[in-house]
């Protein structure tokens, strides 16, 4: 009995006293625990950058083309019904501003009108007729003393047959959309395009087709 009493005091002596320094042991985090504690992941869709949008293919020809020139943009659309096709710079008269009231103003028209002729060998490269003036132009012209009566039938009877009118009047006449260059203001009413441009308008627009000048 005293025999295995020392031996057990022998054995406790023996091991190493614990160490007041040592940190305690922790346990570690399961994989479940960690994804757990992480912020939750954006779904969002990526950033991603814009295609250029490819401009319509106008080699097969347009249906029910149209043209829409603003002044002040110093621009002319071309459109298929309600849909742009175009966007082409131009350059107006030399009164840029005001609506062409009489012959040698140097203004640009405003209202509308329709292509009344085609010329492939104009001056200015290629140019479209517009039907100006109008029985709108006709009738101001009239009450104004500017056209006689038989001159503004003259004028509404073209529109009405869809012809070209008659461009000798004091309301002026021979209004274009024209090549020769869209830099500058420099017609003398006109609505001029760079060679390009109107190389491709003449090729796509036909004869009658509706074209609208706003301010």
């Amino acid at each position: 009995m005293m025999l295995a009493l020392l031996f057990a005091i022998l054995l406790a002596d023996a091991r190493p006293a614990p160490n007041p320094m040592a940190e305690p042991e922790v346990a570690l985090p399961t994989e479940t625990e960690v994804l757990r504690s992480l912020p939750p992941v954006s779904e969002s869709p990526l950033k991603t950058s814009k295609k250029a949008v490819e401009p319509p293919d106008l080699s097969g020809g347009i249906e029910s083309p149209r043209l829409v020139v603003h002044k002040s943009r110093r621009e002319i659309h071309l459109l298929s019904g309600d849909s742009v096709l175009r966007t082409y710079r131009i350059a107006l008269g030399l009164e840029p501003v005001r609506p062409k009231q009489r012959q040698g103003d140097y203004a640009t028209p405003e209202g509308t009108y329709y292509v009344c002729t085609k010329n492939p060998q104009s001056k200015y490269e290629l140019s479209l007729g517009l039907s100006y003036p109008s029985p709108v132009d006709a009738e101001r012209g009239l009450a104004t003393g500017l056209i006689s009566k038989t001159e503004h039938d003259q004028i509404v009877a073209a529109w009405n047959a869809r012809t070209r009118p008659p461009w000798n009047t004091k309301l002026g006449g021979e209004i274009m959309i024209h090549g020769a260059g869209s830099g500058w203001d420099w017609t003398w009413g006109c609505v001029a395009l760079n060679g390009r441009d109107i190389e491709e308008l003449y090729r796509v627009v036909p004869i009658g087709t509706s074209v609208t000048i706003l301010p």
